[in-house]
């Protein structure tokens, strides 16, 4: 009697123990997560008497959750367009319209001039839109099966537009092409948000044209994929840079060969050559690390923080401070601080 009532006991107790712990529940699947990033230069005219020179410098962000059969199972993209400007003097011109495609809504006003490409009547769908349509086109398929939307001349075809996407999605496919190869695993799930900020500004390493020398109307946009929970904290983040750099003469004609490859700075690995020539920012002893090396512990330090807490790894010049400047980075964080804000905040 006694060794049947114990048996019950012990019943009753583990009951308890899972209806407790949720143990009887089975645990949400994680995810693989991945950050990909195409960047291109667009058309160059020359300065001429009081007109401007112009350059374009295009980077696409494109963020996945992907689960163990290679499907999408969340996607974010934005695109950031920065026009520069130069005299026919040489002399650079601040750019000051900095947002993303996304950022800008109505204000990007591609409906109004433009034209499906199937000639179908009707006007196009805003930039915004025709970013929503790919993203739920593509959403539960794997890579070759999205890839299968793009025509041979980038346009988009099939589903995805007829769902409206008439834009070339070129840049979209090759930045979410390099997402799915740099996703590797992590503690992410369905249930989680999944946001990619770009950060755009105007470079310290602008410069005007001299007689003997270009100058060059530099561009550094940042990205940053996050993950966020319930509680607004980063699951998991990763940071990307690119630069754009317009040259011209001192006579205001553009000089850079815009067919240009571009790659990102974490693409560049060690090329990117920073440890080099660069010191550590409080003085102390020792040579900096690369560039990726420094990204890589700024993405380990916003783990498990929310947007407001992250104004605390940076010091009022920018510079990285406190454990984040202990770990090894020791370069300016502020646009990186910006765009995981920006990532960790949209909806």
């Amino acid at each position: 009697m006694k060794k049947i009532l114990s048996v019950v006991l012990v019943a009753v107790m583990l009951c308890t123990f899972v209806a407790a712990t949720g143990c009887g529940e089975k645990p949400a699947a994680t995810l693989k997560f991945g950050l990909g990033v195409s960047a291109n230069y667009g058309a160059t005219t020359d300065a001429e008497g009081d007109t401007n020179g112009a350059g374009e410098f295009n980077t696409t962000g494109v963020a996945v959750l992907l689960d163990a059969e290679g499907k999408i199972v969340k996607i974010d993209v934005d695109t950031a367009q920065i026009k520069t400007a130069w005299t026919s003097e040489g002399k650079v011109v601040a750019t000051t319209e900095l947002r993303t495609k996304y950022e800008k809504g109505t204000d990007y006003n591609m409906a109004a001039f433009g034209k499906k490409h199937d000639g179908g009547e009707g006007k196009p769908l805003e930039w915004f839109e025709q970013a929503d349509a790919f993203m739920k086109t593509v959403t539960g398929k794997t890579l070759a099966e999205a890839k299968a939307y793009m025509a041979a001349d980038q346009y988009a075809t099939g589903d995805l537009a007829t769902a409206g996407c008439t834009i070339k999605v070129g840049e979209f496919m090759t930045a979410l092409e390099k997402a799915v190869a740099n996703a590797k695993d992590s503690a992410a799930t369905a249930a989680d948000s999944l946001n990619v900020a770009l950060v755009s500004a105007n470079s310290h390493s602008s410069k005007d044209a001299a007689e003997d020398a270009d100058g060059v109307a530099q561009i550094d946009t940042t990205i940053v994929a996050a993950v966020v929970n319930a509680e607004g904290k980063v699951v998991v983040a990763d940071t990307d840079c690119t630069q754009g750099k317009m040259s011209f003469n001192a006579t205001g004609a553009a000089t850079l060969d815009i067919t240009t490859a571009v790659k990102t700075k974490l693409e560049l690995g060690d090329d990117y050559n920073m440890a080099k020539f660069g010191q550590k920012h409080d003085g102390s002893e020792g040579q900096p690390l690369e560039w990726y090396a420094q990204a890589a512990e700024f993405n380990k330090a916003i783990v498990g923080k929310t947007a407001s807490e992250f104004a605390a790894l940076a010091a009022e010049d920018g510079y990285a401070t406190g454990d984040l400047a202990t770990a090894g980075c020791t370069m300016a964080v502020g646009d990186m601080i910006a765009a995981a804000v920006k990532a960790a905040t949209v909806a």
